[in-house]
């Protein structure tokens, strides 16, 4: 099958990312990763109230992610992300190959990554 590279849009339950911003946000990569994917860039969006509630919370954070991953995982890591209790709503968009390097040099360049989250919490890779 034909690895794309797919942007996702995750709601994550303000709640628990401000508890514990690396967790929360950690295992996103993480479920990507095992599913045999690539991580390209991730980063918080922004925090705010939500349109309407979703399992009772009135606020989600924003979270984007760029990765690589075979277009046949893609339906195990939608149901991985809906049994989290982290995450609220997921959004996954093929991104067309001709702009793919502009969109992941855009997402890094702002926003807080995961190794951000993690350094700001005095977390490291070797925890």
């Amino acid at each position: 099958m034909p690895v794309n590279v797919y942007e996702g849009m995750y709601i994550l339950d303000a709640n628990r990312y401000s508890r514990d911003q690396a967790g929360v946000a950690g295992q996103i990569p993480e479920m990507i990763s095992e599913l045999g994917g690539e991580v390209l860039a991730d980063r918080l969006w922004e925090e705010r109230r939500l349109a309407y509630p979703i399992n009772g919370q009135r606020k989600g954070t924003y979270w984007l992610t760029y990765f690589k991953l075979d277009s046949s995982k893609l339906v195990e890591l939608n149901r991985k992300c809906k049994l989290s209790d982290s995450i609220l709503r997921t959004l996954f968009l093929k991104i067309d190959p001709r702009i793919v390097e502009a969109l992941v040099s855009h997402a890094r360049s702002g926003g807080k990554t995961v190794e951000e989250v993690k350094a700001a919490a005095g977390e490291s890779d070797n925890d």
